[in-house]
């Protein structure tokens, strides 16, 4: 008898919510369905079924798929063993994740040599072969992409971007994720934080470059709506003083008529601390006892609803008859 002949694959139930032939299975799955270790040691000779990760086997012979890639990294993050562990579902992330959600700059799949799959930081789980576990104290909600549980866009980016030394690589990663609309640039840049990757100077200077790039766009679509909606023309970047007295503040549009101020919250997010946000709410707090009306708009806002603030800034020039009259400033270029 040759017992290196290829063998055909055992049969296996089909799946209950797709109706396909089962391609993966965990040796626990295995077992459940009434297949001994004897057997699957039997089944994996060439030609048979193979082991793609400990303890994970696809059930055909041939090359595997992106897809059985991403499904047995899953299926060894979920864990072998007879009881399932406790916690949130373990999810894709890094750059495969960020595939999935089509950034640009992202890789293929195929083009993939490691998988990062995102699981609790409790789980007793390692890094295996082409699989890298990458631990979090506190899992994001995933999104399903292709039937699979995905991380979301800028904690994929922090885990892709935590095995890359690239600047350019890097920086492409962040700019498609917030020009794409993928996550704001502040939500982007807390995950870069929260996992220590601001102190590397080359993530650091593709964050400020985001920045510069974020507040340069946050100012053409606050021109695109004075424009766009008719709304008078402003003083644009200026400061305000008191005359002869200290200097009050900076803002992103002036209607000295009307003592109207715009300004954007375009703040580092790194900086985004206690501290800051109270200066920021004094210097606001100082203009409107000074009779300004100060209009708080956020790079989302202007993004996903510029008719809604649009109204707001017009409702704020339209109501300037009905207040006390703004105290006198001097205004200044930036």
């Amino acid at each position: 008898m040759n017992h290196n002949a290829p063998l055909t694959p055992r049969p296996l139930p089909l799946s209950s919510c797709t109706g396909r032939n089962q391609r993966l299975a965990s040796a626990e799955q295995l077992r459940t369905q009434g297949v001994s270790a004897t057997e699957v040691a039997t089944q994996c000779r060439p030609g048979g079924w193979q082991q793609l990760l400990p303890g994970v086997f696809l059930l055909q012979p041939g090359a595997p798929t992106s897809e059985d890639r991403l499904r047995a990294a899953l299926l060894y993050a979920r864990g072998t063993g007879a009881v399932p562990p406790q916690g949130p579902e373990p999810m894709i992330t890094g750059l495969a994740a960020l595939t999935l959600h089509r950034l640009p700059s992202a890789p293929p799949l195929t083009a993939l040599e490691r998988i990062d799959v995102l699981v609790p930081r409790t789980r007793r789980l390692r890094s295996t072969a082409w699989v890298r576990v990458v631990r979090t104290p506190e899992s994001p909600e995933p999104v399903e992409l292709t039937d699979l549980p995905v991380a979301p866009v800028a904690r994929a980016v922090a885990d892709a971007v935590s095995g890359l030394s690239d600047a350019a690589a890097v920086r492409r990663l962040l700019t498609d994720a917030v020009r794409g609309g993928h996550c704001e640039t502040g939500t982007l840049v807390r995950e870069l934080s929260r996992s220590r990757l601001l102190s590397r100077p080359h993530v650091a200077d593709a964050v400020d470059a985001l920045l510069a790039e974020g507040r340069s766009l946050c100012e053409e679509r606050l021109y695109s709506m004075v424009r766009e909606f008719g709304l008078p023309d402003p003083l644009w970047n200026v400061d305000l003083r008191l005359p002869g007295g200290p200097h009050l503040g900076g803002v992103d549009a002036y209607w000295p008529e009307h003592a109207v101020a715009v300004e954007l919250d375009t703040r580092a997010p790194q900086q985004d601390d206690e501290e800051l946000w109270n200066e920021y709410t004094r210097k606001r707090e100082h203009l409107e006892r000074l009779g300004i009306t100060v209009v708080h708009l956020t790079p989302r806002k202007l993004r996903e609803a510029m008719d809604q603030q649009a109204a707001v800034v017009c409702t704020a020039l339209m109501a300037a008859p009905d207040r006390k009259p703004a105290a006198y400033v001097v205004v200044l270029p930036q």
